[in-house]
């Protein structure tokens, strides 16, 4: 089987859908969806198609790399650049290119607004000269973007054309029929596969998560992130804060200044992981953390709000996303407005005082990891998803 992924070839999110497929033999090419030169260091048996690249280093013994290689990555930026404001269109035309060159078996694009819409041109160009297609749809794309009169008439074509259609939420399966989805829909998955339960499980804290002193907080603060409401919660309970340690991953400038402008005020420290922290570390502070928060305006199931869930610290995250089908609010999580600090506190002081909650939560919580998140089930149904599909006799989701 030959499958031609669009996608982003920096993401962690590609690169962990790929590698559930990446020992099956099949061939495997991916064309970044953005052009810029980069993979992500968890890729591996695949070829990644760029325009010019430069060297890249450790990765290049798990990716085969195809294009125009140039030994400086500057200048493989600037050429890129050059051709970008001279010929926008160019890198539709190299999908075409591949395409035809290729004859995948199936063209698999993964998120909405740059790889879906740079497919959706391609289709376009090959008319019926297309393979199967399979569009899934990332956190927001629908959701979010689907409502935007800018977006929402090139939604309605991809979900038009393509041939499968796949998304992590049951929501977003409504929302696609109800802007036109005339393909099929494939099993609604996390679309960055499942979690080996038997390593993270060795990288949670000893004892009940009641006992734990750090607070987990997802750093977005951008178009959909609200991180920094998050941390005014966090500064109207301060009193009950003076045992913890507030831990910020995936932060930007501005909510790594805002820490430190918390903590002045406050006392409690805070701690801001740099970007490209290893997945693993960040992992391990979700297993030390008794909270986990994750506000944003729009998000579909949300990765970290699934790793809070299977480190074992309770999670708490915005009512924006998809959660609901997988938490009970009250119960086995907390799911609040992504705008609103004072219903953000009172969620934050009702977990930092009830150790009854968070330790059953724990609990709940990873007995569902185990039935629905585990990668060795997940896996095993990605693979079999993608023969069905080359067989012509998958079953809709």
């Amino acid at each position: 089987m030959r499958i031609l992924f669009v996608a982003f070839s920096e993401s962690i999110h590609t690169a962990r859908w790929v590698r559930q497929v990446a020992d099956q033999g099949w061939d495997l090419h991916l064309f970044a969806s953005i052009d810029q030169g980069w993979v992500h260091p968890e890729l591996r048996n695949i070829t990644v198609h760029h325009s010019f690249y430069g060297r890249i280093g450790r990765h290049a013994k798990a990716v085969r790399a195809k294009g125009v290689f140039l030994l400086s990555s500057m200048a493989a930026w600037v050429v890129r650049r050059t051709v970008q404001k001279s010929w926008p269109a160019y890198r539709t035309w190299q999908l075409v290119r591949l395409i035809r060159r290729l004859r995948p078996d199936i063209v698999h694009s993964m998120e909405f607004q740059h790889a879906g819409y740079l497919t959706l041109e391609a289709k376009r160009r090959l008319d019926r000269g297309f393979p199967t297609w399979v569009a899934t749809n990332w956190g927001s794309d629908i959701y979010l973007f689907g409502r935007l009169d800018s977006h929402k008439e090139r939604i309605r074509q991809i979900l038009a054309q393509c041939d499968y259609y796949a998304c992590e939420c049951q929501r977003d399966v409504s929302l696609a029929r109800e802007l036109g989805l005339r393909g099929q829909v494939l099993p609604v998955l996390p679309n960055t596969g499942g979690f080996d339960l038997d390593a993270v499980s060795a990288l949670r804290a000893p004892g009940p998560t009641s006992q734990r002193r750090v607070i987990a907080l997802k750093g977005y603060q951008h178009w959909a992130g609200r991180a920094l409401f998050a941390l005014r919660a966090l500064e109207r309970c301060a009193e009950l804060l003076s045992a913890y340690t507030i831990v910020i991953h995936s932060a930007n400038s501005d909510v790594t200044l805002a820490a430190e402008l918390f903590t002045d005020r406050t006392g409690v420290p805070t701690l801001v992981l740099p970007l490209g922290t290893p997945h693993d570390e960040i992992l391990s502070y979700h297993g030390k953390a008794r909270v986990s928060i994750g506000l944003s305006i729009s998000d579909a199931i949300s990765t970290s709000f699934l790793e809070a869930l299977v480190m074992g610290s309770f999670p708490i995250q915005s009512d924006t996303s998809c959660a609901s089908e997988w938490v009970e609010d009250g119960r086995t999580a907390f799911l609040v407005p992504p705008e609103d600090p004072e219903i953000v506190e009172s969620a934050i002081r009702r977990a930092l005082t009830d150790d009854g909650l968070v330790d059953q939560a724990a609990s709940a919580n990873w007995e569902l990891a185990q039935q629905r998140l585990d990668s060795r089930s997940i896996g095993p149904r990605v693979v079999e998803m993608y023969r069905g599909i080359l067989n012509g006799r998958l079953r809709a989701g």
